[in-house]
């Protein structure tokens, strides 16, 4: 009963955390109000949510291929490149859209955008990691194949001295990149689904101390017909 109740009470915390995740972003995108694209290195900021524009570049170098990542039911991945703001700060990864990846798992082309860019979006914590733990695949392409944006590992494997914490999910009516959207959790659970699993969880713990107060009871009253 314990354990079904602590599992309740995860997945409650879960939605709430979402939930809240939810409404900030909700605020966010109802003010856009830009801040700088250095803001996506701000240490005291690795969790929240902000609309950044500004100038720069996109770097030469692979793109990063996020695997396994749906739209509409249809396998494909998320594509990212390092864009450089033209004030300094720290490279971020920019998410330039989904693409769709056939059955034999031939990874799509992703184009640099050439010369001055002006970017616009919204900064976000990377996609959850989960459990996944794994180097970055270099694909015959030169491009890299990975399963968690880990900007540490990436750095390394980008020879790049570092990689702001943050992401920049580019807005979509830019005329740049693939197929996006501002949902800040793609391919994961919303806080209803949370919600469902912890009424089952705390169902189960019911259960289980139901079940415990009969057998109980149904000893005790054995035992008091033996005397």
């Amino acid at each position: 009963m314990s354990l079904f109740g602590s599992l309740g009470a995860w997945q409650w915390g879960r939605a709430e955390q979402k939930e809240a995740m939810l409404a900030e972003t909700a605020r966010v995108l109802a003010g856009r109000k830009p801040q700088a694209l250095a803001l996506a290195g701000d240490g005291s900021r690795l969790q929240a949510y902000d609309w950044a524009a500004g100038g720069g570049e996109f770097l030469p170098g692979p793109a990063i291929l996020l695997d396994n990542q749906t739209r509409d039911r249809q396998p494909g991945v998320r594509a990212y490149r390092v864009f450089q703001p033209a004030g300094g700060g720290e490279p971020l990864l920019v998410e330039l859209g989904w693409l769709p990846v056939p059955g034999d798992r031939t990874m799509p082309d992703v184009a640099l955008p050439q010369g001055p860019q002006r970017v616009a979006g919204l900064l976000v914590p990377p996609p959850s990691e989960g459990i996944a733990h794994a180097s970055p695949t270099a694909l015959a392409d030169g491009n890299l194949l990975v399963i968690a944006l880990q900007p540490e590992a990436l750095a390394r494997a980008l020879s790049l001295p570092a990689l702001a914490p943050r992401v920049l999910k580019l807005d979509p009516d830019l005329p740049l990149g693939y197929a996006r959207d501002l949902d800040i959790l793609p391919n994961t659970l919303p806080p209803e689904r949370h919600l469902g699993y912890a009424v089952q969880w705390f169902g189960l713990a019911g259960a289980v101390l139901i079940t415990a107060l009969v057998l109980t009871w149904r000893s005790r009253r054995s035992a008091g017909k033996e005397r």
